[in-house]
């Protein structure tokens, strides 16, 4: 089964980025920065952390796995709590970029609240879910 690994991305502002697609045809909808485990990638976490140099340029410092499902394509997904302090979007690497026929992809940063991540079409919805549930509790940074 192929596994996919999210980053769940907090700034120090207590703001969280997400990636805006745009595609033609299709309302824009919001993901959580992550791609897929690679046979070269050692664990899901060395997975996660190349994910984020190559999205976003960024260097990222796990916290803790905070949510596992499995999403419409069979696939195991792992989203990780994680905190980041420095991205440079310019400088992405990500083959997926290179691609036209993806459509845009727009690094957005939100307030880490329900009410913003409510207000986001966050896709797969289980995880805005989550995260909605996580910061009306006030424990998505517990240990």
């Amino acid at each position: 089964m192929k596994q996919r690994v999210r980053a769940i991305l907090i700034t120090p502002q207590f703001t969280t980025l997400v990636m805006k697609r745009v595609r033609p045809g299709s309302d824009p909808y919001w993901v959580i920065v992550g791609g897929g485990v690679e046979e070269s990638d050692v664990t899901r976490e060395d997975a996660l952390l190349r994910e984020v140099r190559e999205e976003i340029a960024g260097d990222a410092e796990i916290v803790r796995l905070f949510h596992e499902m499995e999403n419409a394509k069979g696939e195991e997904e792992f989203f990780y709590l994680t905190r980041i302090d420095t991205w440079d979007f310019e400088n992405r690497t990500g083959p997926e970029f290179a691609r036209t026929d993806r459509g845009e992809y727009v690094l957005e940063e939100v307030p880490l609240t329900t009410k913003a991540i409510a207000g986001l079409n966050l896709l797969p919805e289980e995880i805005s879910t989550v995260l909605c549930q996580a910061l009306d509790r006030g424990d998505l940074l517990a240990a």
